[in-house]
């Protein structure tokens, strides 16, 4: 086998297991896109963003209420962390 041969050989090869690779790349892609597990899952995390989102608006309001006492922040702040971990 000539040098050349060898060469065309190789990019043959090579061509050949990068299409392949593509291709299988793209069916997982489909069947996980479209699994139904996948959608329960979507929607379970989309459930704990939206939590995440109400305990953040929660503390956020805590941090900047600026309009009472500091004795009175310090235990509204202390019964609202409490109702959070009763969640």
């Amino acid at each position: 086998m000539s040098f050349w041969s060898a060469m065309v050989a190789i990019v043959a090869i090579l061509a050949f297991a990068r299409m392949r690779m593509h291709r299988r790349w793209h069916e997982n892609e489909g069947y996980r896109a479209g699994s139904p597990a996948d959608a329960a899952y979507t929607a379970e995390l989309e459930r704990e963003v939206e939590t995440l989102r109400k305990r953040l608006e929660v503390l956020e309001r805590i941090v900047t209420d600026a309009s009472t006492s500091q004795a009175h922040d310090t235990r509204r702040l202390a019964s609202e962390i409490e109702a959070l971990r009763d969640r």
